[in-house]
């Protein structure tokens, strides 16, 4: 009987590439996406993205402040608890809370679309031993940090900036979330909450392929070998610090290029490559790390939270949705 004439699936030889792959039962963050785990991963980054928000904002505020204190007549700021003393005695403890509620609106989607699109990434890389490829893990988290910069960060990044920038100004012109953004697109039209979007997808691109590299290299260190071995959250909590850590080091500039090209000044900018230039020429390479300090430390606690609450909203999906 000829062989070829049989069903595909009825061959001998043939093997379903979209059939039960053992290796991608684990669970926790660990487990590479297949039975529905990109799906879960969009959930529970959803969940994870808006518990971290609050806890981490205001490290954020002051961030942003010191990013868009430029040199001369304009400087606010001398330093992270000037600004922290300026913002609360002008406008309350809530005032470093400003914005938040774009963030809020962002971080949702932004942590959904980030972890579903490492998951998914991470179903289509995984190796047969159940571990990914130092290729790997750098695309799959390069691909994460490329589809959050486009479907969620730019937007909410340019409005969150925009808001705080509003705030420095003698006569604020927004008086909330949807009034600002609708005085943003009646201004410049829908690209006006698109500002930076260079920027910010190499700033997310480089931040979630350094992240996730670190995260899954150290996983794999503690697991020596063994893939069912539990990572402890406090653990997890450990190695995601480590890997918001790096990811500062290896990419505050271009996120102070992305923040200045989202800010209300940005027209004075041609584009991204001409920020950088002025940047340099005016205020001299150490500009490009301004508001390093307060950004390692929002972002150690940030990747931190992520991670851990993440993994255990993964373990709990992994035991009741099958």
């Amino acid at each position: 009987m000829d062989r070829s004439c049989l069903p595909t699936a009825s061959r001998p030889n043939f093997r379903n590439p979209f059939g039960r792959r053992p290796w991608m039962e684990q669970s926790g963050a660990a487990a590479a996406a297949g039975g529905g785990t990109g799906l879960k991963g969009i959930v529970a980054g959803g969940i994870t993205g808006g518990i971290e928000i609050c806890i981490t904002f205001p490290t954020e505020y002051v961030k942003t402040q010191l990013q868009l204190d430029e040199k001369g007549a304009t400087k606010q700021y001398n330093g992270i608890m000037d600004c922290v003393k300026k913002t609360v005695k002008n406008n309350g403890f809530f005032g470093l809370y400003r914005g938040l509620s774009v963030l809020l609106y962002g971080s949702i989607p932004k942590s959904a679309v980030r972890f579903g699109a490492f998951e998914t990434f991470k179903g289509y890389l995984i190796e047969p031993n159940g571990q990914l490829s130092t290729s790997g893990k750098l695309l799959a988290g390069l691909g994460a940090g490329v589809a959050e910069a486009i479907l969620a960060v730019t937007p909410m990044e340019t409005v969150k900036v925009k808001f705080i920038n509003d705030q420095r100004s003698g006569s604020p012109r927004y008086k909330g979330f949807a009034h600002g953004v609708g005085m943003i697109v009646r201004q410049e039209g829908f690209s006006g909450v698109y500002k930076g979007l260079t920027a910010t997808i190499m700033k997310q691109g480089s931040n979630q392929a350094i992240r996730f590299y670190v995260m899954e290299s150290l996983k794999e260190v503690y697991k020596g070998g063994d893939q069912s071995k539990p990572v402890p959250k406090m653990v997890v909590g450990a190695f995601g610090a480590v890997a918001g850590a790096a990811s500062v080091f290896g990419n505050t500039p271009i996120d102070v290029v992305k923040t200045r090209m989202q800010g209300l000044e940005a027209a004075k900018y041609k584009n991204t490559v001409d920020c950088a230039v002025q940047i340099w020429k005016n205020e001299g390479p150490f500009a490009f790390y301004k508001g390093t300090v307060p950004r390692l430390s929002r972002v150690c606690l940030d990747v931190a939270i992520t991670f851990m609450i993440y993994d255990s909203f993964m373990d709990l999906f992994n035991k009741f949705w099958r």
